[in-house]
């Protein structure tokens, strides 16, 4: 009798070990299974009509986790998607920038009463308010800065250091003051201001918008020179936030300055010229990033300077020995059509300057 696994005819002659030990070493594991092309019909499908032995299967079937990979694809590209369409859709977006004003500006001339006091300098320094003020950059003190609502502590000190940067190559540098360059200037502030700048300092007109000296203080070189000494400077620099987008500095500095007359160098002739001027410096997030700033409204006192001076180009300090008597301020026709100059004018009030009737 033939063995468990031998055909009925026994073992075929040529076949080493018996058939069994031929297929020994295939092993038909289940993903082999799974990849087969055909598979046979279970017994109760077989016997449907027109059955047949095996069908196809689908690549689907073949394939379990290739369809795990393709539905997470489906997933995350959904999942993208709804982010792209949520951000587009928030309501919560970063405030946009307001537009750049223009800058809106004032210069009120001083009148003496009497004589301008004229003297060495330092002499003049001491006997006048101007005497406890620092000299140059160090009177513009930027106090500590604080974060906001919607600005850091770093930009708020952004703010405050770029104001007083203006303030001093505007009112401080001696280049400026004495009609030199004033690109250092124009380069901090905002593109949209530069047009209105240039065209102050190419035609300077008295109408509240284009006054060169609106934007900063200088003398006519060919009329006034500094005398030897440095700026004396006193103020305050503050900071508020005015909008999520914008830090508003609101500076209040008087400046101090030692002149005489272009061509006398005599160190007993110089005279003492105070401007005090109020300025409101605005920063949206492009201006403290680009180290920019907008300067939307400055107002300034000056003297001793007559009320009559335009000073639309130059401030023009009466100088010592020159006094004002007979000046007075020009009329305004109400009844003249199309824009007019208001002329304003103060007087300096007693003890404004310096008192020399002390010893020297």
């Amino acid at each position: 009798m033939t063995g468990r696994g031998d055909p009925p005819e026994g073992t075929p002659e040529g076949v080493p070990g018996g058939g069994e030990d031929e297929y020994r070493s295939v092993v038909f594991d289940e993903s082999f299974v799974r990849a087969a092309r055909l598979q046979e019909f279970s017994a109760q499908e077989r016997m449907g009509e027109h059955a047949r032995a095996v069908r196809s299967r689908h690549a689907w079937a073949r394939a379990g986790a290739s369809r795990q990979a393709v539905a997470l694809v489906l997933l995350i590209a959904i999942a993208f998607a709804t982010a792209v369409y949520m951000g587009v859709r928030h309501p919560y977006q970063t405030p946009q920038p307001q537009t750049v004003e223009p800058l809106h500006s004032s210069v009120v001339p001083l009148a003496p009463r009497g004589e301008v006091p004229g003297g060495p300098p330092d002499r003049l320094f001491r006997s006048s308010p101007a005497a406890e003020f620092r000299t140059g950059a160090d009177g513009v003190t930027v106090p500590g800065a604080r974060r906001t609502q919607s600005f850091s502590e770093s930009q708020v000190m952004t703010a405050l250091t770029t104001a007083k940067e203006y303030l001093v190559k505007s009112a401080i540098d001696p280049g400026v003051l004495t009609g030199g360059p004033v690109q250092a200037v124009r380069l901090l502030l905002d593109p949209a201001q530069q047009t209105q700048f240039d065209r102050s300092f190419a035609h300077p007109v008295d109408d509240g918008r284009h006054a060169a000296t609106g934007w900063l203080t200088r003398f006519n070189p060919a009329e006034v020179t500094l005398a030897d000494t440095p700026v004396r400077v006193r103020g305050t620099l503050t900071v508020i936030e005015r909008s999520p987008a914008t830090l508003e500095v609101a500076a209040d500095h008087v400046f101090v300055y030692a002149v005489q007359r272009a061509h006398d160098r005599g160190p007993d002739h110089a005279s003492l010229f105070t401007v005090r001027r109020e300025a409101r410096f605005r920063f949206d997030r492009n201006d403290l990033r680009d180290h920019h700033l907008e300067l939307v409204q400055s107002t300034a006192l000056a003297g001793p300077q007559a009320c009559a001076a335009n000073a639309s180009g130059y401030l023009r300090p009466m100088l010592a020995g020159q006094s004002a008597k007979g000046d007075a301020p020009t009329g305004t026709d109400p009844y003249t059509t199309g824009r007019t100059a208001v002329s304003l004018c103060g007087v300096l009030a007693p003890g404004t300057q310096p008192a020399l009737n002390g010893p020297s």
